[in-house]
């Protein structure tokens, strides 16, 4: 392995020399990588046995998939619910020693995949979601998550939206698919929703311990002890600190005493099985009769006093309040700006860092953050040092769901919440005090052709999404881009304007599925312009309409101005935003775009009071988290699956409007990467990509030879006339997704015709996908099963004829 020196963008960490032992290790430059996507079909073990064999093919590190505590039964490991263990599908402590060790002796390293940006909820394994469903913002993760707890709709003030249900609440609960449990080895009252569990809100047992308590008293008798000290328990719940008294001392007290009290209904609950009855009684109460809809008012009425809101999953374009990963609503996003937040998640990577078991991190969807550079420089500070206090959850494994009556699979569960000393060494093998080291770290950043990426980011550059699309553009007949576009236009019967369709794709994209984060943006905006006699009379609409139509325009996944910079890329991308929407919103109050771009721009606070400026900055550095979701859904997900002029160009990082790349510059970019990213990764595929390199090579081909192309698919259509299926007025499937199977079956076709039966499976669920990402003809959040029935029947028939 040669050691290389570091990339000279990347800060020496002999600035920290105090900290180590001795001086910093250099970093390690990966000379090849293997990425390795651990779970629970490939395991630790398994890993372990390849390691001599790709150490023979020149692999020096091993790229390894995200393997932090991750939700049961996860095949990708980026729905992290544990950073602060090994996921246990993939093995123990001493199965990762073994891997690690065996790296170690083939001299290879590690590059570990981290996912700063958000976690997996919902379910019920999650437990830093469970304790902020439990007690809102008095929960000690309240900060950890993206929540908007001032929603301007009365209903989900200082409540958080938990869109899990499959169909209208009123229908659910009179069905009886919400139930109340209570666990009485713990003391604790939950409702659960199939795997869902909704922690109840201590301060609310009282609803259920004190209904009809009289009954009780008649019972046991007024002397009774055990009744006397039930008693005292509904009155010490009912005592508890509110969960909107956000002072330190209220919530210190709540979380402190919540779990005492539960501790003592536990107790009470071993001392007196009539105290069990009566508490299992009361909760069938609850529960209703499914026959008498009247009998759920109980119910109702408790969840309606509780954290979250249940609510249909439909609901969540338009109200979830909560920043998801994209638009997935079981991953919750993080914000990494909080250093507690940072050390809480990172505390494992540190100690893997600190004793040479990772020598590098790939840092996943980095353009979700609030602020991406903050976060790179936190990273130079690894490994940390110290016994720093933090709040961490445990979870247990025992509780079963009252819906599926059986226990919880490994990993489920609920949260204790225990207050204990971070560990130093690592929990997985002491190595004694840290040594400072060097990390090769690369980030998932997809940039334009006009973009760069910035240049005193103290990172090696990104996982290879450019370098992947332009060495595809080489085998792209660039002479022949005027003679495909002909092709395609004729015979789809129009032309697409690339540009056009991903404007109108972000749009429906704003419009639909992020919906819910424009208006919490909208919202946002509107106080600062309340907060300005010049700018007051800006509406929520208007400064709604303004931003989606920035949003639409903006020429990049995102920019990074922060409180202290905003650089001259930035000021160009943003002002470039600004003139577009101005432009195609000609009847709207232009003004309003000006007071827009100050915003975004930061200029607008100059000379005002801190906490406007503050407002400003970080209404600024939030609408950046939006544009790239934005960007990504409507370009990556919906316009790739939309532009099928030629699809091997439809790919993760690229533009399929440039129709490939000349050699000279090919040569352009690959001096302007070895002058300032020497040390960026170089992949031509990766786990991200829509296709692998042999199938975009053979559609590829399809440039050099128009002509027969053309010949080729004016003859398939018409052999196909008969197999397609009249449907609303035209035939399914349309010309333009006939298109797209043409080409994948250019690409995927099998040199083994023994292979086709299983080539039309997969065709099959590819082009069900493909139909519902374009959302032309259905979507995944409405089906259109006609269409897609007459696809698949179209598909069936191509493929069974030509066996």
């Amino acid at each position: 392995m040669d050691t290389l020196h570091p990339h000279p963008n990347f800060p020496s960490s002999r600035e920290k020399a105090e900290d180590a032992i001795a001086g910093p290790e250099p970093v390690r430059i990966p000379r090849a990588t293997y990425r390795m996507q651990f779970n629970h079909d490939f395991t630790f073990a398994q890993a372990t046995t390849l390691i001599p064999y790709l150490h023979s093919l020149g692999v020096s590190h091993c790229y390894a998939s995200p393997y932090l505590r991750a939700r049961p039964g996860s095949m990708h490991g980026y729905d992290i619910i544990d950073h602060a263990s090994l996921n246990p599908e993939i093995g123990n402590a001493e199965d990762f020693e073994r891997f690690v060790a065996m790296l170690k002796q083939h001299d290879m390293g590690q590059i570990l995949d981290v996912v700063p940006n958000h976690v997996g909820i919902m379910g019920s394994d999650n437990a830093w979601w469970l304790d902020v469903l439990e007690n809102g913002q008095a929960s000690a993760f309240a900060e950890f998550f993206d929540i908007d707890w001032q929603s301007p709709k009365e209903e989900l003030r200082d409540k958080v939206l938990s869109p899990v249900l499959g169909g209208q609440y009123g229908a659910v609960l009179d069905n009886g698919e919400l139930k109340l449990a209570f666990d009485k080895e713990k003391g604790e009252f939950s409702i659960w929703y199939y795997e869902h569990r909704f922690p109840v809100d201590p301060k609310e047992y009282v609803q259920i311990l004190g209904h009809e308590v009289e009954r009780l008293t008649a019972q046991m008798g007024e002397g009774d002890l055990h009744a006397l000290e039930l008693h005292s328990l509904v009155t010490a719940f009912g005592h508890l600190p509110s969960r909107t008294d956000l002072s330190p001392e209220m919530r210190a007290e709540r979380n402190r005493d919540k779990e005492i009290h539960k501790l003592h209904l536990a107790e009470l609950c071993k001392r007196s099985e009539k105290i069990v009855v009566f508490i299992m009684e009361n909760v069938a109460k609850f529960n209703g009769d499914v026959n008498d809809p009247k009998s759920f008012g109980l119910l109702h009425q408790l969840i309606k006093a509780q954290a979250f809101r249940l609510a249909f999953w439909r609901v969540a374009a338009d109200d979830i309040n909560y920043r998801r990963f994209f638009d997935i609503n079981d991953l919750a996003a993080l914000r990494m700006e909080r250093e507690e937040v940072f050390v809480t998640t990172h505390r494992l990577i540190s100690d893997l860092v600190a004793r040479g078991a990772a020598d590098g991190l790939r840092i996943d969807h980095p353009d979700g953050l609030y602020d991406p550079l903050q976060y790179f420089q936190r990273l130079t500070s690894l490994p940390f040092k110290g016994k720093d206090i933090c709040i961490s959850p445990s979870v247990t494994t025992n509780t079963p769901s009252p819906l599926r009556g059986e226990g919880r699979g490994e990993g489920d569960g609920e949260a204790n919440l225990n207050i204990h000393p971070l560990p130093n060494p690592s929990p997985l093998k002491g190595e004694g005090l840290y040594k400072a080291r060097e990390l090769y770290v690369v980030i998932e950043k997809i940039t334009a052709s006009y973009e760069h990426l910035p240049q005193h980011w103290p990172v090696h550059g990104t996982t290879g999404y450019r370098f992947a699309n332009v060495v595809n553009g080489l085998f792209v007949n660039t002479a022949n881009e005027e003679a495909m576009n002909r092709i395609y236009a004729t015979f789809i019967g129009e032309r697409i304007n690339y540009s056009d369709l991903v404007y109108r794709c972000k749009k429906l994209i704003m419009g639909v599925s992020l919906a819910s984060q424009l208006n919490v943006l909208a919202n946002a905006l509107s106080r600062i312009a309340l907060a300005d006699r010049h700018t007051c009379d800006f509406t929520v609409n208007s400064l709604r309409d303004a931003l989606t139509e920035v949003a639409a325009c903006f020429p990049v996944y995102r920019t990074y101005v922060t409180r202290e910079q905003v650089s001259d890329d930035d000021k160009r991308f943003i002002d470039w935003a600004v003139k577009c929407a101005r432009k195609k919103s000609r009847p709207a109050d232009a003004s309003v775009f000006d007071f827009v771009r100050a915003v975004l721009l930061n200029s607008i606070g100059e000379g005002k009071e801190q906490p406007y400026r503050d407002a400003v900055a970080d209404f600024a550095m939030r609408f950046q988290q939006f544009t790239s979701p934005v960007m990504a859904k409507a370009m990556e997900d919906t316009s790739f699956y939309i532009y099928n002029r030629l699809v091997s160009l439809n790919e993760v990082g690229g533009d399929p409007s440039a129709f490939g790349m000349t050699v000279n510059a090919f040569h352009g970019a690959s001096h302007d990467r070895a002058k300032h990213w020497p040390h960026t990764m170089l992949a031509t595929s990766t786990h991200d990509g829509k296709r692998s390199e042999d199938v975009r090579a053979r559609i590829n081909v399809l440039s050099e030879l128009p002509a027969l192309w053309r010949q080729r698919v004016a003859r398939w259509t018409r052999l196909t006339r008969r197999m397609k299926t009249a449907l609303d007025g035209d035939t399914a499937p349309s010309r333009n997704d006939e298109y797209l199977l043409y080409q994948t079956l250019i690409g995927a076709w099998p040199l083994d015709d023994a292979e086709l039966s299983a080539l039309s499976e997969r065709i099959e669920r590819y082009m069900l996908k493909a139909v519902r990402e374009a959302k032309v003809h259905s979507s995944w959040l409405n089906p259109n099963t006609e269409y897609e029935k007459a696809l698949s029947s179209f598909v069936g028939s191509l493929l069974s004829t030509a066996h």
